[in-house]
């Protein structure tokens, strides 16, 4: 495909990471959805609007697959959310499979019994975060590395069954499926990654446990659609998903919270009283990666005065919808009294993020635990000097300096 003339390309230029790029807010103003270029250099829609964002998050004519998987857009190198993903004739099926097998195991009520495992684990990372101060003596320590890192690691292995002690391997491979530019490593990086979760789900088979690599085992008795690559792809994807999203949204958090103290000092000042409220206005706030999530329209759909035609690519950007200034009074304000705070960080409708139960407990308990540790938390370093992992598909941070 050729590049859209005139059309700006993704990702935008942003000033640091805790804004997200100024150009979202001229492109709102033109209208909720504009024509832009990928960073792969094919034509796409971009939408940068609350509304419109919900409303095709809600729409069945928009999938992740594509009708003639050849002619579509592509978005990045990534391995992920880079291009068409599942068959189109039975996408719907196969989602309703999803859905049917992971939702008990990331049920609201499972993450709240989960909640003292994660908060002991959390303890953990922290004890090993003030060791690291200890003997650093007086020098910074690297939050990223032993907190927002680890803790996420440590839940989504204990989560679906996969040993820590391959920690290592998988965070290797994470890197190297989300990088934008990759030439072709991404990919070889997924396959990779679904021979591992392959690997292990044959384990399951032998000696099932509590976890859901075990029940996307047992799930597979009783569907002979769901085959060994869907279920090796579907493990990696979680276990992806699982702790990079996290990992980023507790350094950011952490970044939102330090970069002005009266924010820190409010919540050290009442930890329970706060910390809901505090993590809902970093979900809100914090965008890793400079795109958006993918869809494919099914259907000639017309949503905000224009139509969207059969194949077209569309880029949700969740990032820009929740600091639409229709819906958020003040909205690159951080307001942890915010309310009400309906944003869109895990999507909306029946792509609503299975996981996110599970990321907001986590977040919860961190930012509960880590203040009322280390009431005095600071960065070593000003925001605008920390290294931003803009060729990644979820952005991010590998270091978070912090003295106490």
């Amino acid at each position: 495909m050729t590049t859209t003339e005139r059309a700006p390309q993704l990702p935008f230029e942003r000033p640091n990471v805790l804004d997200i790029a100024p150009l979202y807010r001229v492109l709102r103003r033109e209208g909720p959805l504009v024509r832009v270029t990928t960073p792969a250099g094919d034509p796409a829609w971009l939408v940068t609007a609350f509304e419109q964002a919900r409303e095709i998050f809600g729409d069945p004519r928009f999938g992740r697959s594509h009708p003639a998987p050849e002619q579509a857009s592509m978005i990045s190198g990534a391995a992920v959310m880079s291009g068409p993903q599942g068959d189109y004739d039975t996408e719907k099926a196969a989602h309703s499979r999803l859905r049917k097998t992971l939702v008990p195991a990331f049920s609201a009520n499972r993450m709240r019994r989960l909640g003292d495992r994660i908060q002991e684990l959390a303890d953990r990372c922290l004890d090993d975060l003030a060791a690291a101060h200890e003997a650093a003596a007086g020098e910074p320590v690297n939050l990223h590395e032993h907190l927002s890192f680890p803790l996420p690691v440590l839940v989504i292995c204990e989560l679906l069954g996969v040993p820590y002690e391959d920690r290592a391997r998988f965070r290797d491979l994470s890197d190297r499926i989300g990088v934008l530019d990759s030439d072709g490593d991404a990919q070889v990086a997924m396959e990779e990654f679904a021979d591992y979760m392959g690997g292990l789900a044959a384990a399951k088979r032998i000696e099932p446990g509590q976890d859901v690599v075990s029940d996307m085992v047992a799930a597979q008795a009783e569907d002979p659609a769901f085959t060994d690559g869907d279920l090796a792809r579907l493990a990696a994807g979680l276990l992806f998903a699982g702790h990079e999203t996290t990992s980023n949204r507790i350094d950011l958090g952490v970044l939102l919270l330090l970069t002005d103290p009266d924010r820190r000092d409010a919540l050290v000042a009442d930890p329970e009283g706060r910390v809901h409220n505090t993590v809902e206005e970093i979900l809100r706030m914090s965008a890793p990666g400079g795109l958006g999530l993918l869809r494919y329209a099914h259907a000639d759909v017309e949503v905000g005065g224009v139509t969207i035609r059969t194949g077209d690519a569309v880029i949700i950007s969740t990032a820009s919808a929740n600091r639409d200034e229709s819906v958020f009074e003040n909205p690159d304000e951080f307001d942890a009294d915010r309310k009400p705070n309906s944003h869109i960080a895990f999507g909306y409708g029946g792509f609503f993020c299975i996981g996110a139960s599970l990321a907001r407990t986590e977040l919860r308990i961190v930012f509960g635990s880590l203040f009322r540790r280390f009431p005095g938390l600071r960065l070593a370093v000003p925001a605008e000097e920390l290294d931003v992992r803009s060729n990644r598909l979820t952005g991010g941070l590998t270091s978070v300096p912090v003295v106490w």
